[in-house]
């Protein structure tokens, strides 16, 4: 009989499987391709903005938008993902920090540009992260997320498939849970109570859902690596479109 890998978030140990590191590589295509298209419509100037990634990880999406010209400064709760990312470094600006999104360790008003990832959708306080978002990004920034939406399928798969099936779990138990699961009307509001004005929602989902189970089983077995993932799921951006589990957006700062 087969032996079930560890899970565990932010470790390169051998034999487990890191979840939320699968995650940000199967988003990175449609988060770079989503920011190139708010940077053009909310006019920022990669070349002498400011970013910040919140939620940051190991760096992934850090460096993606520090190769778009942008100094930038990843921020993510975990020393260990610090870490990690440190030993990932390729030579880019960016600067990074161990703090938590709902109270960043940075100046106010010091970023054109941030983004929330990997934080939405497991805080219990999403307006004191919104909040503290907008107290460093200036007037008239930009602050893109991508998070999950609160619907049956959603449940089947961040509750389900991914931290309870034992041929598809990727993430400890508690990493998800409903109450931390918000619909596109709800983060609105919250939004508009931080002082960040919508421009946009737009849904997004792999090509193929069955691609996604393939890929993640095979993840956990050891067949698929970590440089195929994104390849083999394909997300793709529906703009304008219903989120049925995943959605990014973008909202200016007052």
């Amino acid at each position: 009989m087969a032996i079930a890998p560890r899970l565990a978030l932010d470790s390169t140990a051998p034999g487990v499987v890191d979840g939320r590191h699968i995650r940000a590589l199967t988003f990175q295509s449609v988060r770079m391709e989503y920011l190139r298209r708010v940077i053009g419509e909310s006019n920022l100037v990669a070349a002498t903005g400011r970013a910040l990634v919140v939620g940051s990880g190991r760096g992934l999406l850090a460096r993606g938008i520090a190769g778009l010209g942008f100094e930038v400064v990843a921020a993510d709760p975990s020393p260990a993902a610090t870490n990690l990312a440190l030993d990932a470094h390729d030579g880019r600006d960016v600067t990074y920090l161990t703090t938590p999104a709902e109270d960043l360790d940075l100046p106010a008003s010091s970023f054109d540009l941030v983004y929330c990832a990997d934080t939405l959708e497991i805080t219990e306080r999403p307006d004191a992260v919104l909040k503290e978002a907008a107290r460093v990004l200036r007037p008239g920034g930009a602050f893109v997320y991508d998070t999950v939406n609160r619907t049956l399928v959603s449940r089947l798969i961040y509750l389900g498939a991914f931290q309870t099936f034992p041929g598809t779990r990727i993430v400890p138990r508690g990493r998800y849970a409903v109450q931390r699961l918000r619909r596109p009307g709800e983060l609105a509001e919250a939004l508009d109570r931080a002082g960040l004005s919508v421009k946009d929602v737009s849904a997004f989902k792999p090509r193929d859902a069955r691609a996604l189970v393939r890929a993640t089983r095979g993840r956990r077995r050891g067949t698929v690596t970590d440089a195929q993932l994104q390849k083999l799921v394909g997300m793709v951006i529906e703009p304008q479109g219903n989120p049925v589990v995943t959605y990014l957006g973008y909202a200016l700062h007052r």
